[in-house]
């Protein structure tokens, strides 16, 4: 591989630095010279004076540089006195008698005086110019970076750096499949030129966050074995119109300098959202950007060999420009890792970790159902964590779970104190759920309850699906809505209507959000089946719900809310219901839970034995 020298972003910042230096240099130079300079106090006397008193023999001594005068008086081993002669002029033939006086001629050095007179012209201006450099380095500390606007701030990868393969990015085997022509076309270009294919312009990865956008953009550099430069979609965008379009053209022109090779765009919706759809499309600082970029993709330039990857989690919104043929040629989907992708994400992750033999790997990946590749890294540091503060030389199985739980539902807070009361009431609470979650046959199988407050909870209840699912049902999300609304139901069975609580706050406020999504989204309504009501419009900006009317009437806006309501209405049926049925195994679970505080899955599975459900909660 050609690795030739990047310009570094840094280099005229540096030699600024270096100029201001050398300045500061000069003016001490200069004020010392000007302090050193002989010193000039020597009285000015008439030269028909200096002569008369010569011939008195008042003076010793005239010492004559130039059309300067040096006067020793009698008495004296110093000059203290100074005259001046005309130019070219004779002191014999104006009368000085040279018998009287010592008289001798020196040559004027006049090499102090010059240093004296661009001393004094110059150190003003140098003292302006240490000023600003002052003013530049406070100003480029705080951000504005005055001198440097029009650079691009890419970080360069590659060289001596350490880089990254597709081994050490587990999981995603799709994208990296994908992946693997943008490789091939970096390392052996010609084998495709030959056949006439283009090298492709641009490859955009698209994913929910967390799912290691940037660590595959990274690994594809180190596969190819070409420089990697790095930037986000905000850092082109200032306050001053032509910036990023002027840092979109430098970056581009270092690529070129170091082709073959790759500039990452991260979070390029900052800067590639769609044109004219209202909010922020009138900026015409982040339009001319996206217009550069879009000029220097597929430009009249041709050949360049670089090949630009992008990362969004929100597709929608960008430009339909930038997601044409000739410009990102290729469109990879990184999704949430699978159960076997997160055992593999683990097993990377544990791999410099001293785990002890009692960690199931595997068992962890089959509860961590939804996690990102981000969320799986956090748990295995929190478990290392966790470890070096109970000072384990190794990870154990315990510190593994209290990660999981950590990151899933919040750290445990047992500052908090409840009274007895509030106790019962998280405990009844807790159990509704967990019952109605157990009884229904398609709801999830309960993992935990706890009444000890977690995050910003009072108690957990805690589901996990036994397998990972791509679709789900109307009964499923029915169910769901029914084990969300256990809680309330329970404290309304044992307290009576009147004295329900505001533990169910958060519980309601799911239940309705999925109610309504199962209506506008989904098209599970009855009267509204099989119908979708999108409430935004592309790009899903907050500014396009105010200019936008909705794309339904008001009347079918109240059959949305009364849609809503009967599912809502109808899943606080089903969960009451099913309560009623098994009021004896409410008391047993909050039993339990009062005495033990928190119960695992087998725990609680034990405790339910014969709970069943009512035939009336069933659906038809």
């Amino acid at each position: 591989m050609d690795n030739k020298k990047a310009q570094v972003p840094g280099d005229g910042r540096r030699s600024f630095k270096n100029f201001g230096f050398i300045a500061i240099v000069l003016v001490l130079v200069l004020i010392v010279v000007a302090l050193s300079r002989p010193t000039q106090n020597l009285q000015e006397v008439p030269l028909s004076s200096v002569i008369e008193r010569a011939n008195k023999g008042e003076i010793t001594r005239i010492v004559e540089k130039g059309d300067e005068l040096l006067v020793t008086p009698a008495g004296k081993d110093e000059p203290t006195e100074k005259s001046r002669k005309s130019q070219g002029a004779s002191l014999v033939e104006q009368g000085l008698d040279l018998s009287r006086v010592e008289y001798k001629v020196e040559e004027a050095s006049s090499s102090s005086e010059i240093w004296w007179q661009i001393g004094t012209a110059f150190l003003p201006v140098l003292l302006i110019i240490g000023f600003f450099y002052f003013m530049m380095r406070q100003a480029q500390g705080q951000g504005n970076q005055a001198l440097s606007f029009g650079k691009s701030r890419a970080r360069l990868f590659g060289g001596d750096k350490q880089k990254m393969s597709f081994k050490e990015v587990a999981g995603s085997e799709e994208a990296k499949e994908d992946l693997q022509e943008v490789v091939e076309f970096l390392k052996f270009p010609k084998k495709f030129r030959s056949l006439g294919a283009k090298i492709p312009k641009g490859a955009l990865l698209v994913g929910p966050p967390g799912t290691g956008k940037t660590m595959m953009a990274r690994a594809v550099a180190g596969e190819a074995g070409v420089p990697f430069f790095s930037i986000s979609g905000s850092e082109f965008v200032e306050m001053f119109v032509g910036v990023g379009a002027s840092r979109v053209r430098d970056l581009f022109a270092k690529a070129k300098k170091n082709a073959p090779c790759i500039i990452f765009i991260d979070e390029i919706d900052a800067v590639g959202r769609r044109r004219g759809s209202g909010m922020g499309g009138g900026h015409d600082e982040r339009e001319q950007t996206l217009n550069q970029i879009l000029v220097e993709m597929d430009g009249f330039e041709q050949g360049t060999n670089v090949i630009v990857l992008a990362a969004t989690n929100r597709a929608d919104v960008l430009d339909p420009a930038l997601l044409r043929p000739g410009r990102f040629d290729r469109r990879v989907s990184l999704n949430l890792p699978d159960r076997k992708e997160r055992e593999a994400i683990l097993k990377v992750h544990f791999e410099q970790k001293p785990v002890a033999n009692d960690v199931n790997i595997d068992a962890l990946a089959a509860k961590t159902a939804g996690s990102s590749g981000a969320d799986l890294a956090n748990i295995t540091n929190e478990s290392a964590i966790i470890a070096a503060r109970n000072n384990r030389k190794t990870i154990t199985n315990k510190d593994v779970t209290e990660a999981f739980e950590r990151v899933a539902i919040g750290p445990e807070r047992k500052s908090k104190i409840m009274n007895d009361k509030e106790k019962e009431i998280t405990a009844y609470h807790e159990a509704g759920h967990a019952i109605v979650g157990h009884v229904l046959p398609d709801s999830d199988l309960v993992h935990k309850v706890t009444i000890i407050p977690r995050g910003g909870t009072g108690g957990v209840t805690w589901f996990i699906p036994p397998e990972d699912k791509s679709y789900h049902s109307i009964i499923e999300f029915k169910d769901v809505l029914a084990r969300m609304l256990g809680g309330r139901i329970a404290e309304k069975l044992i307290y009576g209507s009147e004295s329900v609580t505001t533990g169910a706050g958060s519980d309601l406020q799911k239940a309705t959000e999925l109610a309504r999504e199962m209506i506008i989204e989904q098209g599970m309504g009855k009267k509204l089946r099989n119908q979708v009501f999108h409430e935004t419009q592309p790009g899903g900006l907050v500014f396009d719900k105010i200019v936008h009317e909705r794309p339904y009437s008001e009347s079918t806006a109240q059959e949305i809310d009364q849609e809503v309501r009967e599912l809502i209405d109808e899943a606080a049926h089903r969960a009451e219901e099913v309560l009623r049925a098994n009021k004896t195994f409410l008391n047993k679970l909050k039993d339990a839970l009062l005495k033990k505080e928190t119960l695992e899955a087998e725990e609680v599975k034990k405790i339910l034995v014969g709970c069943k459900m009512p035939k009336s909660a069933s659906l038809y």
